[in-house]
């Protein structure tokens, strides 16, 4: 009998403990057996030497690079600081690397993620950030969407007075296919709160991040 997923992603902008989930997951073993597929697909022999475990293989990575299905964002950033000695002003962590796959063809997605927010009272530890980064990121994506979820989640779990969110990103599906324009990259942002409202603010990010260099 087929598995119950125990960490399904809700939509675009949920978290992903979807605890309550119906939806079947396929074993392992049906995993393995759909890649044996696909290879037969492709022209290839399952059974010579070099592919022999190449299902077993495949399987496992998957496991590992979509891991971001069996992580809350909320978890990660449940624990707060609220002893900042008065800080308000902006904390960024700039240039988070993170490998996705694209949610259309479902290959890479290889870029940084620039995560900026204005506290209110409390502070993050710095790695949940690149953490939470690092859960969506493992999953099926867009990267508009990957954009707006990191957003969200810091914004809903810290309440600060603004976040801004800054990817840049290559599309493998640009490069290895399609168009084929190789180093083409992808600028998407998100800003809520003060960022939002106010531009000198979203000004100050920007300046921050063209210090990187």
């Amino acid at each position: 009998m087929d598995a119950v997923i125990k960490n399904f992603p809700k939509g675009l902008g949920e978290d992903a403990t979807a605890e309550e989930s119906t939806v079947e997951r396929p074993t392992e073993e049906q995993a393995q057996a759909a890649v044996e597929v696909l290879l037969r697909w492709i022209g290839e022999d399952p059974q010579r030497e070099g592919l022999r475990d190449t299902p077993k293989r495949v399987a496992k990575a998957y496991q590992e690079l979509f891991s971001g299905y069996g992580h809350s964002a909320r978890e990660i950033l449940g624990r707060t600081f609220e002893e900042v000695s008065g800080y308000d002003e902006l904390v960024l962590v700039k240039d988070i690397p993170f490998f996705s796959h694209c949610e259309h063809h479902m290959v890479p997605i290889i870029g940084k993620a620039h995560v900026g927010y204005l506290p209110d009272g409390r502070v993050l530890g710095l790695s949940k950030i690149a953490r939470v980064v690092d859960t969506f990121a493992r999953r099926l994506q867009t990267q508009e969407a990957m954009t707006a979820q990191v957003a969200d989640a810091i914004d809903t779990t810290l309440k600060p007075r603004g976040v801004a969110v800054m990817i840049e990103a290559e599309h493998m599906c640009m490069v290895m296919r399609g168009v084929q324009k190789l180093g083409s990259t992808t600028l998407t942002s998100t800003f809520t709160g003060i960022f939002k409202t106010e531009p000198q603010e979203q000004a100050r990010f920007m300046s921050m991040l063209r210090g990187r260099d």
